[in-house]
């Protein structure tokens, strides 16, 4: 406001003294100083509309920083918050994962030790059983030698063994050489 007030007072002060000048002038021709009056208020229209413009602009500037500013100041704490939010779904998928482990381990832990104790009391319990599976497993091999010596001391006779201690044959395969394509007589002729 104060920028227009010198303008404001000079426009005032042409004004008086157009008015004066043509109240004192005898022979008054109104054209001159209609015209000295026109320029005068174009001169100070022009000069009012820059000193606007700058105020504009100045105006303009410091809303362009105060929202750049603004914006900056956003983003920091959208970037704080953010990290923030991450920091704590970090820390709960931390614990989580922790209290998932613990209760893994726990239940591992529970089930070795129940098979420990199961393994220990079948073990009191069985030991016949235990005893018996290297007998039979002893057995199982002298009964393949067995059945092996068998069927060699069979081979050597000359006598083929027979039902399930047949001992397995070699198939021979039949060979042939492979045929010519036959040609009728009558295209052969031609």
């Amino acid at each position: 406001m104060f920028r227009f007030l010198v303008g404001i007072i000079i426009v005032q002060g042409a004004t008086a003294v157009l008015v004066l000048a043509a109240v004192q002038t005898p022979a008054v021709n109104w054209l001159l100083f209609a015209l000295l009056a026109l320029i005068a208020s174009v001169l100070s229209a022009f000069w009012f509309a820059s000193i606007a413009n700058h105020i504009k602009k100045d105006a303009l500037a410091r809303m362009k920083e105060t929202s750049v500013r603004e914006r900056e100041r956003l983003l920091v704490s959208t970037e704080k918050e953010k990290n923030r939010i991450f920091q704590q779904t970090y820390q709960r998928f931390n614990k989580e994962t922790s209290r998932a482990h613990a209760k893994a381990n726990f239940k591992v832990g529970a089930a070795v030790v129940g098979a420990v104790g199961v393994g220990v009391g079948l073990l009191s319990l069985q030991f016949v059983t235990l005893g018996l599976l290297p007998l039979f497993a002893a057995a199982g091999g002298l009964a393949g030698y067995g059945v092996r010596a068998r069927q060699e001391a069979l081979a050597r006779k000359g006598k083929p063994a027979k039902g399930f201690f047949a001992r397995r044959q070699s198939i021979k395969s039949l060979e042939a050489e492979p045929s010519l394509p036959i040609v009728s007589p009558k295209k052969a002729s031609r």
